[in-house]
């Protein structure tokens, strides 16, 4: 009955972390903001960072299932620093930037009929560095917990 559970446990570990994450996020968002956002179900940036929680819980399954001295656990962990790196640099002064365009052109310093001034840039796009390591201390809980349920049904 549970098969495909232990067939599939790296898969749905990941994506069960990606999926919390996204949904903390949504509700913080909800709280914060006072608003609903169906975006922030599949956007990047905000509390916690869901790629942070997904390669983590990768990182912590891989090391689980093959080893920590294995060559899955290794790619998962050089990817999860990488991500994780890049969530809390370019991206999130890409989104930092996003917002100063955004302010000027609300401030009509471009005004212009032109369409591409009239779009938004957006905003949530990097992690503080809080939201990154909130996320990956979601993906590694993710991660054990799958792990549980994969040695009790296996």
């Amino acid at each position: 009955m549970a098969s495909w559970y232990v067939k599939y446990h790296i898969l749905i570990s990941v994506v069960l972390a990606w999926f919390l994450a996204q949904l903390i996020k949504t509700i913080l968002y909800l709280y914060l903001e006072g608003e609903f956002r169906a975006e922030r179900l599949v956007g990047s940036g905000g509390m916690p960072s869901s790629h942070s929680s997904t390669v983590c819980s990768l990182a912590v399954i891989s090391a689980n299932t093959f080893g920590v001295e294995s060559f899955e656990f290794a790619i998962s962990v050089v990817l999860a620093i990488i991500v994780m790196h890049d969530a809390m640099g370019v991206r999130l002064e890409t989104g930092k930037q996003a917002k100063v365009l955004n302010a000027m052109m609300r401030e009509a310093m471009f005004s212009s009929d032109n369409e591409l001034f009239q779009q938004n840039l957006k905003e949530f796009i990097g992690h503080t560095p809080t939201q990154v390591v909130a996320g990956a201390v979601l993906g590694v809980a993710v991660g054990f917990c799958s792990q549980l349920i994969y040695m009790n049904l296996a």
